[in-house]
């Protein structure tokens, strides 16, 4: 019964289909298009997985960072527009 339990829990050979569906030119092309827009990532196409991993990250905490800017620069400018029409009413 236990070789039941451990053959239904195997992952589905579905699973890999989409990494399957990326080529390493199309990753490439992602990468080369990520270090034209963030600063400070540097992405060869002779770089393993894991520089390419890294550099991902990097990517994804710089626009989270720019995600918080525009936020804090937002409500800054409402606060800005709240005074100054409470200030000429």
């Amino acid at each position: 019964m236990s070789s039941q339990r451990s053959r239904s829990r195997r992952p589905s050979s579905s699973s890999g289909s989409i990494s399957s569906r990326i080529n390493e030119e199309q990753i490439n092309h992602l990468l080369t298009r990520i270090q034209a827009l963030v600063p400070g990532t540097r992405v060869h196409a002779s770089e393993d997985a894991a520089s390419a991993t890294r550099n991902l990250q990097e990517a994804c905490r710089y626009i989270r960072s720019l995600h918080q800017e525009v936020d804090d620069l937002s409500q800054e400018l409402s606060e800005l527009l709240a005074t100054a029409n409470g200030s000429t009413s």
